[in-house]
């Protein structure tokens, strides 16, 4: 089943074009599930299973693939789902991913196929699901609805992953006073990540405003823009201190958000993180194809407030 999948460095042309590949799955039933293909290193035949003492429910044991120990997730449990029967363990796919550095596999009922889809098909969930949903995008696939999974989510309930890092850990020169003073958009579809973002701004003082795809963030930037034109306010890079976008959004990718902001002289000077959970040497490449000022791993929530500090000291 692993050959199922190619190479992820040989779809790396896919991101910088406002496209992805979406791993398509069913968890229970016929309901199709997906996730994106970078995230995934393989699909493999569920392996043997051995059970952790005390382990979260939804962790339903450790396996050993291929010399490397993994937890073992039933992503139907983690969903609130029925849970895969022990008998039918044997029958079903893992599918092995990795956030990070950290690999974990999912198990799941079945996997259906790899679809090539443009970033502007798929939509974000609905407001009204914000703070209950497990999802960061619905689109369709030959007229059946395709729901994305927050695996970012799960895995911040699940294992642990992204913790919440205390005011006194964010190594900072800067006072909340002067922090006050600035001003960051940030654009993430993960609830989890928009949550530590947040957090993070917060514990600087900064003000912020976040929003869960690139297109809302770039549809904000040339709003300010048109003020910026019509007198009424500062030009968007002295009135914005820097755009910190995920790259993997519904409507459109950091990569294409960024290549937008650099092509439009009223916003080409802006300052750019691209902060991701994708993992591959193809970030870095793609970070300056497109002209990011900076590529950051997600999670590090330290890094990403150094980051912050430095840049607001540059323009002190």
């Amino acid at each position: 089943m692993s050959s199922f999948l190619k190479s992820v460095d040989q779809r790396t042309s896919l991101a910088g074009m406002n496209r992805m590949e979406l791993l398509l799955f069913n968890i229970k039933g016929h309901q199709l599930f997906g996730i994106n293909v970078f995230k995934v290193r393989e699909v493999i035949r569920t392996p043997d299973i051995s059970p952790v003492p005390k382990a979260d429910y939804r962790v339903i044991g450790v396996a050993d693939i291929r010399g490397q120990t993994m937890p073992m997730i039933d992503l139907a449990l983690a969903l609130d789902l029925p849970k895969v029967p022990p008998e039918k363990l044997s029958a079903s796919l893992t599918i092995v991913t990795e956030f990070n550095s950290s690999v974990q596999g999912f198990v799941v009922e079945d996997v259906d196929r790899i679809v090539h889809l443009r970033w502007e098909d798929i939509l974000p969930p609905p407001d009204s699901l914000h703070q209950v949903s497990y999802l960061t995008g619905i689109t369709r696939v030959n007229q059946q609805i395709v729901e994305i999974v927050d695996v970012e989510k799960v895995l911040s309930e699940v294992t642990g992953m992204v913790a919440a890092m205390p005011d006194n850990l964010i190594p900072s020169s800067i006072t909340k006073a002067q922090g006050k003073n600035f001003f960051i958009l940030g654009a993430d579809d993960s609830a989890v990540a928009r949550t530590q973002l947040k957090g993070i701004l917060d514990s600087l003082g900064v003000r912020h405003l976040i929003v869960n795809n690139g297109k809302k963030a770039l549809d904000l930037l040339f709003e300010w823009a048109d003020e910026a034109d019509q007198g009424k306010a500062l030009p968007v890079p002295e009135r914005v201190l820097m755009v910190i976008s995920d790259i993997e959004m519904p409507e459109m990718d950091g990569y294409t958000l960024t290549a937008k902001i650099r092509k439009d002289e009223r916003l080409k000077d802006l300052y750019v993180i691209l902060n991701s959970s994708l993992s591959g040497g193809f970030n870095d490449k793609l970070t300056e194809k497109v002209g990011a000022n900076r590529f950051l791993s997600k999670w590090h929530a330290d890094e990403l407030a150094k980051e912050i500090v430095q840049r607001i000291e540059q323009v002190i």
